[in-house]
């Protein structure tokens, strides 16, 4: 089975299960951040750790899918998983129980990053 790493905004935090059942039923494993770490382990850790174990996980994921609006972690997580010349694909959550597909030239982005979508 594929391994998959979700990139998912903090906005997006509360669909974190619907996102790794929505990877497993596409029989892959979900490398889901906020499923691993929560959210930033509520600060007990330095947020920095954090990063770096995020990224340690994209770097072992065959696959990055991005669900939702794209935040500057998100792309940098694009940006990582682009490095590697590994596959990236896209996901708009319709509701908390429909994941649809998408292109790049859907992608929403979150305030003030819509600039970066040449970087896609």
């Amino acid at each position: 089975m594929k391994l998959i790493y979700s990139a998912i905004s903090k906005h997006c935090f509360y669909f974190r299960m619907h996102i790794s059942k929505f990877i497993l039923e596409q029989n892959c494993v979900p490398l889901n951040p906020f499923m691993i770490f929560e959210y930033f382990m509520l600060d007990a850790v330095d947020r920095e750790i954090i990063r770096n174990a995020n990224n340690n996980l994209v770097k072992k994921a065959d696959e990055l899918w991005v669900f939702g609006p794209i935040s500057d972690g998100v792309l940098e997580e694009i940006k990582l998983t682009k490095q590697m010349n590994k596959p990236v694909r896209y996901f708009k959550i319709l509701d908390s129980k429909e994941i649809k597909e998408i292109s790049k030239s859907e992608v929403e982005f979150e305030e003030g990053l819509k600039k970066y979508k040449s970087e896609l």
